[in-house]
């Protein structure tokens, strides 16, 4: 029960002041900007993921839970309360945030700027850069500095990806504000993209690991 209460504490902090940064860049006159919404981003999971890494793994991301899945890291009832317990994190947030901007239209909702094609591929690619390095950082000394590594990760990959896609690779994270502010047209790129990108990733990484223990 604990890591389902983890997974839905992390996603919660993530989608609220992830989210949330964006919310209050666009109140404020852009006084964030992209770099400080993409460091609130980084920030908040280096955080998330120092702080309830050791009980939950600190996925935070249906993607992420449903590649270990794919690659049996982690059981199916197991994986089903983890997504769970994601979005329903990711709904509380954005309905809180929603209370604190009544008037905000977006609520940090994830939308196209560029083509849909655009979108896609940025969101498809990204995500796979993210879930390799989970998976690198896991596996080897750098361990100890995983929240660091896939915080900074996340920060370049949004300063990249934040102007064309907005920057989600997290189904979670760009479906609750799409539903609670009701702007859906867009939600199943990021809720499909990011899965693409991530099973990629994971056959790239099978691919990888087993040429490297063939080699030894």
């Amino acid at each position: 029960m604990k890591k389902y209460i983890a997974e839905f504490i992390g996603t919660f902090i993530l989608v609220f002041f992830g989210t949330g940064s964006v919310i209050v860049n666009e109140q404020f006159n852009n006084q964030l900007g992209l770099l400080g919404i993409a460091f609130t981003f980084g920030i908040i999971i280096m955080a998330i993921i120092y702080s309830l890494g050791n009980i939950s793994g600190a996925h935070i991301n249906p993607a992420v839970t449903i590649t270990l899945l794919i690659g049996k890291l982690i059981d199916k009832k197991e994986a089903l309360f983890y997504i769970i317990a994601q979005f329903i994190g990711a709904l509380f947030a954005s309905e809180l945030l929603h209370l604190i901007f009544p008037n905000n239209l977006g609520l940090g909702s994830t939308n196209p700027s560029g083509s849909i094609l655009q979108t896609i591929i940025i969101e498809i690619v990204s995500t796979f850069v993210l879930i390799l390095t989970i998976f690198g950082v896991a596996q080897n000394e750098t361990k100890t500095l995983a929240g660091l590594i896939v915080g900074l990760v996340v920060t370049g990959l949004i300063l990249f990806a934040g102007p064309i896609s907005g920057g989600s690779f997290n189904p979670a994270r760009s479906f609750a504000p799409a539903l609670i502010s009701n702007n859906i047209s867009h939600v199943w790129i990021y809720l499909t993209a990011p899965l693409v990108g991530s099973i990629l990733a994971l056959l790239l990484w099978n691919i990888i690991t087993k040429e490297k223990e063939a080699s030894r």
